[in-house]
């Protein structure tokens, strides 16, 4: 019989609620897991969310002072999907606490905060993940395992692209996502993180990029009360944007390989239109988050009007057989989250990091400093290579660009 292992979820938007279907689908999916989450507490400042959430989930207690989640011995695993500015703080005293942390990206503000919770976890020897959903997606996985085994040949360059439009309308609420101290970076932290994410999970280290961000939409409209997700606050007075709606980045890889990163929460007519594209000397890869569970895939001697076969991933997959029996049974956005979630809970169990972890929040927030600095600079910035983690100077053209 498995082991109850107690959980608690501190913020309660719509990431919270994602965690916590997750945390009660797993004995489903995964019913041969030696640790079964049963739901603790739940804590959200918002009046009367945390209440509405215990009802709802079943959670055993409801609190809006996350502090009492931290001290409650109950608690083993904690997931954190409170605003930004928050990571840190709860995060490391979450770790402090001996508490396991699920926590989603950005971790923070920039590299330090995310270096502070990684740094929390690793002396509290607590297992740490983080929300890099995307890279749970099957076809992804077996994009990863196609380009790994050579079979598209050496990768020459690859285009990723994260464009919404929740951000378009001109009445959006000026919410904390579009403030500095509580946001951090806009679209950097909130899209660019996961393709940062995606290009160092599929193609390896990036050494260094050169970027450009702009702010489509300068001013938004202050809301009157608590907004959740992203509301319209039409008649509201109107206040500055301070972080960026759109980043362009160019990549450089250690493999020698090149890269385009493009991110935008602005793009009227694209809803999620997130993906990549990745191609070798003998072929190449596409996927689209809106068609999940399907590989476009040219391979073979041809090179000249080759052409791309559509696959549908199966059983063979990542985790795909822990949700569908055969290829197209399509699996959606909540299962990726399942997966993070088995991930997180079979670290615990077996005291072994599986999935994202607190070691790859830093190695991206590295990545997303340094098209910050970029952007301010305009010009080629290595990440993690100076004095703060980002950059060890600007030049030009990075060194490994001459004589190739």
């Amino acid at each position: 019989m498995a082991e109850e292992l107690g959980v608690a979820v501190v913020g309660f938007g719509w990431m919270g609620r994602v965690h916590t279907r997750a945390y009660a689908r797993l004995p489903h999916h995964y019913p041969r897991l030696p640790l079964r989450p049963r739901l603790v507490a739940v804590a959200e400042e918002s009046p009367g969310l945390a209440e509405e959430a215990a009802e709802r989930y079943g959670f055993a207690t409801a609190t809006r002072d996350w502090r009492e989640v931290a001290a409650d011995p109950r608690v083993r695993a904690v997931s954190v999907t409170a605003p930004n500015f928050l990571h840190r703080r709860i995060g490391v005293a979450m770790a402090e606490a001996g508490k396991h942390l699920w926590i989603e990206k950005p971790v923070g503000l920039g590299a330090g905060d995310a270096r502070a919770v990684a740094d929390a976890v690793a002396k509290a020897g607590v297992q740490g993940a983080v929300g890099f959903n995307y890279r749970n997606a099957p076809a992804v996985e077996a994009a990863r395992d196609l380009i790994a085994s050579g079979g598209i040949g050496a990768v020459t360059h690859a285009r990723i692209r994260l464009f919404s439009d929740y951000a378009a309308h001109p009445d959006s609420a000026l919410t904390w996502r579009y403030e500095r101290e509580r946001g951090g970076s806009g679209v950097l932290g909130d899209l660019a993180s996961h393709g940062a994410d995606l290009a160092r999970f599929l193609l390896g280290d990036i050494t260094a990029l050169t970027a450009d961000t702009a702010v489509f939409v300068p001013e938004r409209a202050r809301p009157s009360g608590a907004t959740a997700g992203h509301t319209l606050a039409p008649g509201g007075e109107r206040g500055p944007v301070e972080n960026e709606d759109y980043v362009g980045c160019l990549l450089r890889f250690a493999s020698g390989a090149r890269g385009v990163l493009e991110a935008c929460r602005v793009s009227v007519g694209e809803q999620n239109a997130y993906g990549f594209e990745v191609h070798g000397t003998r072929g190449a890869v596409f996927w689209d988050f809106r068609r999940m569970n399907e590989l476009a895939v040219s391979r073979g001697t041809s090179y000249q009007d080759q052409p791309v076969s559509t696959v549908h991933v199966g059983p063979g997959a990542g985790e795909f057989a822990a949700f569908q029996p055969g290829a197209a049974n399509a699996m959606g956005y909540d299962d990726l989250k399942v997966i993070e979630a088995y991930r997180f809970v079979r670290s615990i169990a077996e005291d072994t990091p599986y999935g994202a972890t607190l070691a790859d929040a830093v190695r991206g927030a590295i990545v997303l400093d340094a098209m910050a600095e970029s952007a301010a600079t305009g010009g080629w910035v290595r990440p993690g290579a100076g004095p703060t983690g980002t950059s060890a100077g600007i030049s030009p053209e990075p060194p490994e660009s001459r004589n190739r």
